[in-house]
């Protein structure tokens, strides 16, 4: 299982100044893609469809450690989704760059019991050339869910009046770029990996996709 960054990442001013040298940044809100670059539905898709594009862009809406939240877009079995940063590039910063939001949560309250849907990531600056996490995973083996999305619930959302100043801090799965050695991208891909599911909600419900390390598109 990967680690719980809500304790273990170092603070969010430490990091700032080990990129004063770059001109990245963690803003003091967390920065969150702006827009829908393209959309293919797989099968049995279309729970949230008719709210797009906003129901993808911005902040995610999660409901805690045991609910999965409904503002969200079903990806249908084997759908695609790519999202753009806009002005904004994602850049390679210690630990964790890219948080992906799904609705996942714990059955019977047990991290043992996930309630999971997976999906690849991929990323790319030019929306061309795409590098993909590797993720190959077994339901049944949560050690090989690292590397995927789906499977980490969202902690926190608008309406809980917190203020977030790390994404870390929001839930969902997260992704260095350092393990594709990759140093800045623009795109997201959302891939999921299911063969079937019941109508309109198959596949990987996507709720948003945050940057922890920003700088503006040069």
């Amino acid at each position: 299982m990967r680690l719980n960054f809500r304790t273990t990442i170092v603070s969010v001013a430490l990091l700032t100044a080990c990129l004063s040298n770059t001109g990245a940044h963690i803003d003091a809100n967390p920065s969150f893609a702006t827009q829908v670059h393209s959309f293919d539905p797989g099968a049995n898709a279309g729970f949230g469809a008719t709210s797009m594009p906003e129901i993808v862009l911005g902040a995610p809406d999660g409901k805690g450690l045991y609910s999965g939240s409904m503002d969200v877009l079903s990806l249908g079995a084997g759908g695609e989704i790519i999202l753009d940063f806009g002005d904004l590039r994602v850049v390679n910063g210690p630990g964790p760059d890219l948080v992906v939001f799904e609705n996942a949560f714990y059955t019977a309250g047990s991290p043992e019991y996930p309630f999971s849907e997976f999906a690849e990531i991929s990323v790319s600056l030019d929306g061309q050339e795409w590098f993909t996490f590797p993720c190959t995973p077994d339901a049944k083996d949560p050690q090989t869910w690292e590397g995927c999305a789906g499977w980490t619930p969202v902690y926190a959302a608008p309406d809980t009046g917190e203020t977030i100043t790390n994404p870390l801090d929001l839930g969902g799965d997260s992704f260095d770029l350092e393990e594709l050695g990759v140093e800045r991208i623009r795109f997201v891909r959302i891939r999921d990996l299911s063969t079937a599911g019941i109508s309109p909600s198959a596949g990987f419900d996507l709720d948003a996709v945050a940057a922890v390390y920003t700088t503006a598109s040069k």
